[in-house]
């Protein structure tokens, strides 16, 4: 095992995909002379040379469309979007073009395209600069959405995305880069589709995703000391959804709260929540409760942007308020 750091496992795989196969090029904004607006493909331009690290111009739905085109023609491109914000921008592309091109020319066309972008919030980058959209691009066919909690997973996931020959989007959370935890030396995937049980427990189920995965680690451990025993499924790809792994665990604790940070309307919480009450109804104790961000857009002041998020609080809160612990 070595420690690295969240940014760092990113990093890694991005390098190993560049040495190993001369398919993989990156391109972006800020990626090359710059090293990335966090970091992550710091050197790269020195190490790999202009034409495999391509600084590009602020127009996401060019930069889109090029990596289509060159997944298209045989190519295995990682398209950088700053934020996920952005990528509104280039949302023609990627719904109506990398998603279904496959599908209407009957397999003949391949988009193995990744598209690596940062979302959430909690940095003070108000309304335009905070949201969590991967749930929107999870409800699309065609599309594949990873959503890593830990360095382990990054790596792991980032890995079997460039072994995919379909487009993928993975989403990195802004606040996650600094964390650290431990990778193994060997090589190892982690399969797309394949939740992760992050705490075992018997008295209820927490489902979550990218950061929101650390607060209901952090929930679980106040909770214990309360004598309840929570069990944390970290969902790690929206599409595909583990849904057999979430079954397994509601079934076995008969209760649930599913916690994401984007907004609570809407979110794809819902969807999570909707398929637990129709596989696993006769064994719930109470009602699958969600809790989201607040329906407002995100404020810029720190107090009021932590207000909106979902933490620790408002985790045990909705517990005993909704699922009865």
């Amino acid at each position: 095992m070595a420690e690295m750091t969240y940014r760092e496992a990113i990093s890694k795989g991005l390098r190993e995909a560049l040495e190993t196969d001369e398919r993989v090029f990156l391109m972006g904004e800020d990626i090359g002379a710059y090293g990335g607006a966090y970091a992550v493909t710091r050197g790269f331009l020195k190490e790999f040379g202009p034409r495999r690290i391509k600084d590009t111009p602020i127009s996401e739905s060019v930069v889109v469309g090029a990596g289509i085109g060159a997944a298209m023609a045989g190519l295995k491109p990682v398209v950088e979007l700053m934020t996920i914000n952005f990528s509104l921008l280039a949302m023609d592309q990627i719904v109506n073009n990398a998603a279904k091109l496959r599908y209407m020319s009957g397999g003949q066309l391949k988009v193995p395209l990744i598209i690596r972008t940062v979302t959430g919030g909690g940095a003070q980058l108000a309304a335009t600069h905070s949201q969590s959209l991967e749930g929107w691009y999870a409800s699309v066919p065609g599309l594949k959405v990873a959503v890593p909690s830990t360095p382990y997973d990054a790596l792991g996931l980032l890995r079997a995305a460039f072994e995919d020959e379909n487009p993928i989007l993975f989403a990195e959370h802004a606040l996650l880069y600094g964390l650290r935890g431990d990778v193994p030396a060997e090589r190892y995937t982690v399969p797309l589709g394949q939740a992760d049980i992050k705490r075992f427990g018997k008295d209820v189920t927490l489902v979550a995703y990218s950061r929101m995965t650390h607060v209901a680690l952090r929930a679980a451990e106040e909770l214990a000391r309360e004598g309840v025993e929570a069990e944390v499924v970290d969902l790690r790809t929206l599409r595909p959804l583990d849904k057999e792994r979430i079954i397994q665990s509601v079934k076995k604790t008969s209760r649930c709260l599913v916690i994401e940070e984007t907004w609570r309307t809407g979110g794809f919480g819902a969807e999570v929540a909707s398929m637990i009450q129709e596989e696993a109804f006769d064994y719930l104790d109470g009602p699958v409760a969600r809790l989201g961000g607040a329906d407002a857009p995100m404020p810029y002041s720190r107090s009021l942007e932590m207000a909106a998020i979902p933490d620790e609080k408002k985790i045990i809160r909705t517990l005993k308020e909704v699922v009865g612990i």
